[in-house]
C-alpha cells in the first residue's frame, strides 16, 4: 500500500482504521489513547492485524454507507460476492445517553453464491511489546498477555473459529459475524443481536447527519469531513484528537513523528467552531465543558494540549521494538510539546467561547463560568502577550515573536470586548479596547517586512509562513486591503508548490521540510477566494481534493512530489478546514445562483 488508503471506522469513545483490502491495521481499545491491539500500520511484521483474505479472482471495493460512519468493503470474483461492514456500535440507549461500548463489529454480509476466503486474525496486545497467547475458548477466542502488563481481548463469531485460527478455507453461504470486544460479554452476541447492533448505529449517524445542513456544491465532501471530524471527538470529557493516531510520518524515513492522539487546544477549538457552524451544538457545548473543567484556578496558564481524559502530563516515550510505518522511527507515545508555551492558544480559545455564546446565546450553560475564563484569559495575554513562544508550528528550539502568536493575543481580547458586550459589561469593554489597539498597532509596525511586501512568519524575519493567512480568518485585517493582498501573493510566489504550499520554507529544528501541511494548502486557497481569485481559488480547492484517499480523507501531509498522503490519519486539522473552504464556495454558488435568476426575472 503506498498510500494512507484506510477507512476509519469509530464511536467516540475510540477508532480504527481498516485499509483498502479489508485489513484492519490500527485500533486501541479501549479509549483512543489506550495501548493498540492491532498496530501493523506502524509494523507490518509484529504490529498485529485481522485480515480478510481471498484469491486473485476477486476485486475488493469500498465505500461508505452514506451519511454514516458503517464501512463497507466488498469481495467479488463475479459469481460469488460477500461484503464486510465495518463498524463500532453507536446508538442511543433508551435509558438516556448512548451505547458505545469498547468493540468492532465486522458483519459478514453473504451477497451471491459461494465465496471462499481465510482469515488472519492475529491481535498484539499492549503495541506488541510483549508475547501475545491467542486461545480457541468454548464461546470465543481469547488472547491475553502479560509479560509487559497484563492485558485481554476477546473475539466472539459465528463461524467456526478453529478454521479462523488455522487459516482454513471458509465457505460463506449465509450471513456471519465478527465482534472485537475489549471486555468478555455477559450476554453472548448472536448473528440477529449482531444486525440490531449494525442497525441501530445505522440509524444514530443518519440522524446525526441530517442535522448538518445541505450543501449545494461539494455536500458529500462537506458531510463525509463532517463525519470524521464527529469521530474524533470524545464523548467521556468532550476533548477533541487531532487525529487516530500516532508516529506516521510527515517525510517517509525521517523522524517527524508524533503522537497525535490527544487535544489540542488550538484544533480542537477550530474544529468546535465549523462543527458548530455546521448546527451541531452538543459537541460545542461538551467541548466548552471540556475546558471549564481544565482550569479550576484564575491564574493557571492553559497547557497547548491535554490527554482526551484531560491529563495534564504527557510524557513522551520511544517503542523502539516497532519498525515504524515504512521503516520510519520513531514509534512514540506521549507528546513532550505539552510542556511548551503557544501564546495564539487563547486568541483561539476565546474565539470558540464568543462565537458560541453569540450562536446559542442563553441555551449556553456555565454562562458566569465562560465570563471567569474571559477575564482569566485577558489577564494572562495582557501579562505575557509581548513575550516570545514557540509558536504553532512548535518549534522545538529558541523562542521567537511569531506574527500568528501576536495576532491570535489579538484576537483573544477582541473577542473578549464581544464577549463583555454580550453580557452588559461596559467598564471592561473600555478598559480593554487599550489593550486591543495596542496589540494591533505592534503587529502592524513589526510584522510587516516592507522588503517582502508581506506579514511576515515572524517579528524582523525575511521568512513567510502560511499560518500569517488566518489574519483575514480572525478579523484582523481586511481581504481587500492592500497589504494582505500582497502578504497572499507573496506567500503564493514563495511557499506554493504545484498548487500545494509548504508551510515555511526556513529550516526547522530538523532541516527543510519536503511534504506540504494539507492544512495550509486550504488555507491559502481560502485566501485566494477572499482577495477576488475565484477561478483560481476553486481550481487549486478541486486540484486538492482530488489528492484524498479512495474515501475521501486527507492525513496531516501530501508529498509534493507523489502526492500521497503522509502524515496522522485522519486529520482533524486537514477536514475542518476543508469544510471552511467548500462552505465559502458553496455560499458563493447559491449567491450568483440567485443573481442569475433575478437577472431572468428581468429579462
Amino acid at each position: 500500500m503506498d498510500n494512507l488508503d484506510y477507512g476509519i471506522i469509530g464511536n467516540c469513545r475510540s477508532a480504527a482504521l481498516i485499509s483498502k483490502k479489508g485489513s484492519l491495521d490500527w485500533c486501541c481499545l479501549p479509549e483512543f489513547d489506550s495501548s493498540s491491539i492491532f498496530a501493523k500500520i506502524l509494523d507490518d511484521k509484529i504490529g498485529g492485524s485481522f485480515e480478510i483474505l481471498v484469491d486473485d479472482t476477486y476485486t475488493i471495493e469500498q465505500k461508505y454507507i452514506p451519511l454514516t460512519a458503517i464501512l463497507v468493503t466488498t469481495f467479488s470474483d463475479g459469481e460469488n460476492s460477500f461484503e464486510i461492514q465495518d463498524f463500532m456500535p453507536r446508538y442511543y440507549k433508551q435509558s438516556g445517553g448512548y451505547n458505545a461500548p469498547p468493540e468492532i463489529i465486522r458483519y459478514v454480509k453473504h451477497l451471491s453464491g459461494k465465496p471462499v476466503f481465510k482469515v488472519l486474525y492475529d491481535p498484539k496486545l499492549e503495541y506488541a511489546m510483549g508475547k501475545t497467547n491467542t486461545y480457541v475458548k468454548e464461546n470465543f477466542v481469547a488472547s491475553l498477555t502479560h509479560e509487559v502488563k497484563f492485558d485481554t481481548f476477546f473475539l466472539y463469531t459465528s463461524l467456526d473459529k478453529e478454521d479462523i485460527m488455522s487459516k482454513s478455507e471458509i465457505v460463506l453461504e449465509s450471513d456471519a459475524y465478527f465482534l472485537l470486544g475489549y471486555n468478555e460479554k455477559i450476554l453472548e452476541p448472536t448473528l440477529e443481536r449482531v444486525y440490531l447492533e449494525l442497525e441501530r448505529t445505522k440509524v444514530y449517524w443518519l440522524n446525526w447527519s441530517s442535522k448538518t445542513p445541505t450543501y449545494k456544491k461539494y455536500d458529500a465532501e462537506i458531510k463525509r469531513s463532517a463525519l470524521t471530524l464527529k469521530m474524533l471527538s470524545y464523548d467521556k470529557s468532550g476533548a477533541v484528537l487531532a487525529a487516530a493516531t500516532t508516529s506516521l510520518p510527515e517525510t517517509i524515513g525521517e523522524v517527524r513523528n508524533w503522537d497525535y492522539r490527544f487535544c489540542w487546544i488550538r484544533d480542537a477549538s477550530m474544529v468546535i467552531k465549523v462543527v458548530g457552524q455546521l448546527g451541531h451544538k452538543n459537541i460545542a457545548k461538551r467541548y466548552l465543558q471540556f475546558i471549564i473543567d481544565l482550569i479550576p484556578d484564575k491564574d493557571e496558564k492553559l497547557q497547548i494540549m491535554y490527554g482526551i481524559n484531560k491529563e495534564k502530563k504527557l510524557t513522551e516515550e520511544t517503542l523502539d521494538h516497532l519498525q515504524g510505518y515504512k521503516g520510519s522511527k520513531p514509534v512514540r507515545i506521549g507528546n513532550a510539546a505539552y510542556k511548551q508555551r503557544q501564546n495564539d492558544i487563547y486568541g483561539i480559545l476565546m474565539d470558540v467561547i464568543y462565537t458560541q455564546l453569540e450562536k446559542f446565546d442563553t441555551e449556553i450553560e456555565n454562562g458566569e463560568e465562560l465570563w471567569g475564563i474571559t477575564k482569566g484569559i485577558v489577564w494572562i495575554v495582557n501579562k505575557h502577550w509581548q513575550e516570545a513562544d514557540k509558536g504553532i508550528w512548535e518549534f522545538r528550539t529558541e523562542d521567537r515573536h511569531f506574527t500568528f502568536s501576536k495576532i491570535l493575543c489579538w484576537t483573544a481580547i477582541d473577542r473578549a470586548i464581544k464577549v463583555a458586550e454580550l453580557f452588559g459589561k461596559q467598564r471592561k469593554v473600555d478598559k480593554w479596547r487599550t489593550l486591543e489597539q495596542q496589540i494591533r498597532e505592534d503587529i502592524h509596525q513589526h510584522a510587516w517586512n516592507e522588503e517582502k511586501q508581506a506579514f511576515t512568519q515572524s517579528y524582523g524575519s525575511p521568512h513567510l509562513d502560511a499560518s500569517v493567512l488566518l489574519m483575514e480568518s480572525y478579523g484582523f485585517i481586511d481581504p481587500k486591503d492592500p497589504k494582505y493582498v500582497s502578504t497572499v501573493l507573496a506567500i503564493e510566489k514563495e511557499l506554493c508548490n504545484d498548487g500545494l504550499l509548504y508551510r515555511y520554507k526556513n529550516e526547522d529544528d530538523f532541516g527543510l521540510p519536503s511534504s506540504s501541511f494539507t492544512i495550509c494548502t486550504f488555507w491559502f486557497i481560502n485566501s485566494l477566494f477572499k482577495i477576488g481569485h475565484e477561478k483560481k481559488a476553486m481550481k487549486h480547492f478541486d486540484q486538492l481534493l482530488s489528492y484524498s484517499n479512495h474515501l475521501g480523507l486527507f492525513s496531516e501531509d501530501i508529498d509534493f512530489k507523489t502526492k500521497r498522503l503522509l502524515g496522522n490519519f485522519p486529520q482533524a486539522y486537514s477536514h475542518l478546514a476543508l469544510i471552511e473552504c467548500a462552505m465559502n464556495f458553496s455560499k458563493k454558488h447559491s449567491e450568483m445562483e440567485i443573481l442569475e435568476s433575478l437577472k431572468d426575472h428581468d429579462k
